[in-house]
């Protein structure tokens, strides 16, 4: 009797294709000593550059290393975030244009989104956080997700939450600062952002945008006379070793906010974008509970590296009441002004 003919199942003559290919394969591996994995197995580890402009000892750098250190340990093997500080890998404005070309994975930016986006500026609005409870309800808030992080990505820019800069304070070299008008003819360098600008001219300070990685070097030649900056920003820069006085103004809180290039981003497996965004949110927590811990110290250290360095409160009030016209500038120019400051408003504890 004649043996029944088998009939192949149609993928099995690609399979069996592919088994032979993997035998002939290995074969060679064996005889030319190279160590070959199967296509199903090679899988190239992705490298994650996050840049920012901090110094070593700054908040910044706290913040970004804790998210390293969690993605290593989540996504061990698959996944590493390789951390730049002190604009190794260029300004604000450089790793912006970084990551909208896929040049850059990542950068942690502040006041910069302002400059990108408009509706950022609410942040600039002196006094308009109040306290870090403020800022996490703000930072989970859906209506603010939908009003300022969900249009990022057609610009280019995905970002997946928000980390702490902080309360900004002011330093200077002239005169110590208790009222708006003791800023009258300072020398003032400030981030990028037109918000920022206009307040501190309200207050009558000469302001000039600089990047962070130069005020150091324009503080103590004289340059710029003051900078304001968070307490872990001004330490990790030692921006209080050219200063005389540090005016604990407050006036502004500026988050920060981890940010991914959108064309990089889409091109990661999905599970490993829910990953890192949810280790993103976590770090935001992370980042808020340290900057109140060096608030709570730095000024005391500062003192102790510089005994020349003279502390001051200072008459918030008086400061409220000078920057009513931001508002209603802001309010006025920006599209959804007037209902960014009543969200943010209405989130305060």
């Amino acid at each position: 009797m004649s043996r029944p003919q088998r009939v192949m199942h149609p993928n099995e003559g690609s399979r069996t294709r592919w088994v032979t290919w993997w035998v002939n394969t290995l074969v060679i591996a064996a005889l030319t000593g190279l160590a070959i994995l199967p296509p199903a197995v090679a899988q190239e580890k992705i490298v994650i550059r996050l840049g920012h402009v901090g110094f070593p000892d700054s908040l910044f750098e706290l913040t970004a290393q804790e998210f390293s250190k969690r993605v290593s340990k989540e996504l061990a093997g698959r996944v590493e975030v390789r951390v730049f500080h002190s604009s190794q890998l260029g300004t604000d404005e450089d790793m912006i244009r970084g990551v909208r070309v896929g040049a850059l994975e990542m950068f942690l930016p502040s006041t910069i989104m302002s400059s990108v986006d408009d509706g950022f500026g609410v942040f600039e609005m002196p006094y308009i956080i109040v306290d870090r409870a403020h800022m996490k309800r703000v930072a989970e808030s859906a209506e603010i997700h939908k009003a300022l992080i969900d249009p990022q990505p057609v610009k280019g820019l995905r970002l997946l939450a928000f980390w702490e800069n902080g309360f900004r304070h002011v330093t200077n070299n002239v005169r110590p600062i208790t009222k708006p008008e003791d800023l009258r003819g300072i020398k003032l360098r400030i981030p990028r952002g037109v918000w920022r600008q206009r307040m501190f001219q309200a207050y009558g300070a000469n302001p000039t945008p600089m990047a962070l990685s130069e005020v150091f070097s324009a503080l103590q030649t004289g340059v710029m006379d003051g900078q304001e900056n968070p307490l872990a920003q001004i330490w990790g820069a030692k921006f209080h070793e050219v200063q005389k006085y540090l005016s604990l103004t407050g006036h502004v809180y500026t988050p920060a906010y981890p940010t991914a290039g959108e064309r990089w981003w889409q091109s990661l497996p999905p599970d490993v974008r829910i990953t890192l965004r949810r280790i993103a949110e976590e770090v935001g927590n992370f980042a808020r509970s340290e900057g109140e811990r060096l608030d709570a110290s730095l000024a005391t250290e500062m003192r102790k590296a510089n005994p020349n360095l003279k502390v001051n409160e200072v008459d918030k009030k008086a400061f409220i009441a000078a920057s009513a016209a931001i508002y209603d500038q802001f309010a006025k120019e920006v599209p959804n002004g007037a209902e960014l400051i009543r969200l943010l408003q209405s989130l305060r504890p």
